[in-house]
């Protein structure tokens, strides 16, 4: 005789899909009020407290209907949506306001013309001194550290073995971690100070390459690692060398990777501001030779301005349209290194 077993879901209650909305709105509706009663003027604060509402609000109600088995699960899941906002929102924020306040003064004139003789108190001039400089010492640095980084790579991963090899991957990962102010320093003592050379933009184009040099490094070491050993074993099984297996093999197949290591590496010292300060100096005037006199760059000419800004509206307003054009060009370069990516990525067969 067989009996029938019926199974029943432990809970088969569940909240609407809308639920989680209608407890956002609830939520941020709560935290305006509270913030109100409470007098707080900032709305970070307001948002704050809406957060921790969505979340107490929203594991009570799942674990008055669901359980607290899914309770849990929603709990969880509403963290990771708010430590999304709370990354996402003060970005969304810092880029509305920079284009918000950079297009009052961004023109044709602003990028074609310099300082001169404009005082930062008076109206007009512009930022193609400041864009020029930034351009040289990044393009110097670049100069500088890609081939030194590339070939401490190609060193490590190909030929690196035994305590050198050692003492290079440590040495690398301090200099990943050294503040930027520190390479400036070094540039100082020994290139101003010691050898008696004045402040220059190829100066401080020798302290962002020694910043540039371990994220080099670190990219392409991490790039080559992933070149199939077969490529090599395949291209040594027929008599090629081994410095033409790198350079026709191991190189061409990363250099995809590569080339987006370096484009990162460069769009994060476009934006330093300490060794320039330090060794460039800063000048109104177009300078169009790094190995002599001050120089201006953008980090440089955005402090400035905004050190000048007390009761002047232009220079204010000229330091926000500075900070839009080199968030721009740090944008495009990394466009760029995505694109590079994504054409030199391995093509799969269908």
């Amino acid at each position: 005789m067989s009996h029938a077993v019926t199974t029943r879901p432990l809970n088969s209650t569940r909240l609407p899909r809308w639920s989680p909305w209608a407890v956002l709105v609830g939520s941020v509706a709560a935290a305006s009020g509270l913030g109100l009663a409470a007098g707080l003027d900032s709305r970070i604060q307001w948002g704050l407290i809406a957060a921790v509402l969505f979340v107490v609000a929203t594991y009570f109600l799942s674990a008055a209907v669901e359980g607290r088995r899914r309770a849990k699960d929603r709990i969880a899941t509403s963290l990771v949506w708010v430590a999304l906002a709370v990354a996402v929102v003060p970005l969304a924020s810092l880029i509305y306001e920079t284009v918000a306040r950079g297009v009052k003064v961004l023109d044709g004139y602003f990028l074609t013309h310099s300082m001169g003789l404009i005082a930062d108190s008076e109206e007009g001039g512009g930022i193609y001194h400041a864009l020029l400089g930034t351009l040289q010492q990044v393009g110097l640095a670049t100069l500088i550290a890609v081939p030194i980084g590339l070939l401490t790579a190609v060193y490590l991963v190909e030929y690196g073995r035994g305590r050198l090899a050692k003492a290079v991957t440590f040495f690398v990962d301090v200099m990943t971690g050294i503040p930027s102010i520190v390479a400036g320093l070094f540039i100082l003592s020994f290139w101003i100070l010691i050898l008696g050379f004045g402040p220059s933009g190829f100066a401080g184009a020798m302290a962002l390459a020694i910043l540039m040099m371990p994220v080099v490094v670190r990219s392409t070491e991490e790039m080559l690692k992933l070149v199939p050993n077969e490529l090599r074993e395949a291209s040594l099984a027929l008599g090629v060398p081994k410095w033409r297996t790198i350079l026709k093999v191991v190189l061409p197949t990363s250099i995809g990777g590569i080339t987006t290591g370096v484009m990162l590496a460069v769009a994060r010292i476009a934006g330093e501001t300490a060794p320039v300060l330090l060794l460039v100096w800063g000048n109104p005037l177009i300078n169009t030779n790094p190995f002599e006199g001050a120089q201006a760059s953008l980090p440089l000419y955005i402090y400035q301005q905004w050190a000048n800004s007390a009761g002047s509206p232009a220079a204010y307003d000229r330091a926000w349209a500075a900070s839009l054009v080199l968030i721009a060009f740090i944008m495009i370069l990394n466009l760029a290194a995505r694109g590079i990516a994504r054409w030199k990525a391995p093509q799969t067969g269908r």
